[in-house]
C-alpha cells in the first residue's frame, strides 16, 4: 500500500524550514512543477498545453534525460520555462552516499545550461540531511511541495488527480505533475482541466528561480 500526503502538513514544513514546500503571498500566485522529464512526446504535449493557456512552469529534469532529449529540453528553456536540477539518474537520497548523490547532482548539472538559478528537488522527496547541508553550502535551494496531484499513482483515477489538485491548491502553492510514461494516464486529463479552471478562480502562475 502506497502512503503519501496530498497536501502537504504546516508540521512538516515546519520541521523541515530549511526546504521550500510553497511560496507564500496575497497575489494569488502558484506555482506548477514537473519532475523526471525531459520525456519523449509527453514532455512535448505538456509544453503545447501550457502554450495554449499561456502558463510557464518550472520542470526539475534528470539529466540523464535531458542528455537523450537535448532537443526537448532546449525548447523547454527557448519558451520560457524554469529549469531544476532533478539528479541524474533519479537517486533515492536515503539509499546512497552523499558523495555519491553530490556527484551525481553534478553531472545532471552539467546538463543544465543558461540556468541563472541553483534549484533543486530530490526524487522521492527523500534526502540525508548530510547531503541536504552539502547541496545548500553550494548554493542549492531545495524546493518540495506543497500540493501532490498523484499523478504517478496508477491505482488512483484521473479525476481523482485533479480533485487532489483543486481541492489543495491555495495562493503560494507549488504544484508537483510528473511528465512521465507512467503518469501520463493521469496527466492527461487532469492537467489541462486544472489549467483551465485554476485560471478561472484567478490565480496566476510563476515559475520558481
Amino acid at each position: 500500500m502506497k502512503f503519501y500526503w496530498i497536501k502537504t502538513s504546516k508540521l512538516i514544513k515546519k520541521i523541515f524550514s530549511e526546504y521550500i514546500w510553497d511560496i507564500p503571498n496575497s497575489e494569488k500566485k502558484i506555482y506548477l512543477t514537473f519532475d523526471d522529464g525531459p520525456t519523449q512526446e509527453i514532455t512535448e504535449w505538456v509544453l503545447e498545453e501550457l502554450k495554449k493557456h499561456e502558463v510557464k512552469a518550472t520542470f526539475f529534469c534528470i539529466g540523464k534525460n535531458i542528455k537523450n532529449h537535448r532537443d526537448i529540453f532546449l525548447k523547454t528553456l527557448k519558451e520560457g520555462h524554469s529549469i531544476g536540477n532533478h539528479t541524474n539518474n533519479h537517486l533515492r537520497g536515503w539509499n546512497t552516499s552523499t558523495e555519491d548523490y553530490l556527484e551525481n547532482v553534478a553531472l545532471c548539472e552539467s546538463e543544465i545550461i543558461n540556468q541563472k538559478s541553483k534549484i533543486f528537488r530530490p526524487p522521492y522527496g527523500k534526502i540525508k540531511k548530510s547531503q541536504s547541508k552539502k547541496l545548500r553550502e553550494l548554493g542549492y535551494k531545495i524546493v518540495m511541495w506543497d500540493v501532490l496531484s498523484a499523478d504517478f499513482d496508477q491505482t488512483i483515477t484521473p479525476e481523482k488527480c485533479l480533485e487532489n489538485v483543486l481541492q489543495n491548491v491555495q495562493s503560494g502553492s507549488i504544484i508537483i505533475f510528473h511528465d512521465s510514461i507512467k503518469a501520463f494516464k493521469n496527466l492527461e486529463y487532469a492537467l489541462p482541466k486544472s489549467l483551465e479552471i485554476l485560471k478561472q478562480r484567478g490565480f496566476i502562475f510563476e515559475t520558481i528561480q
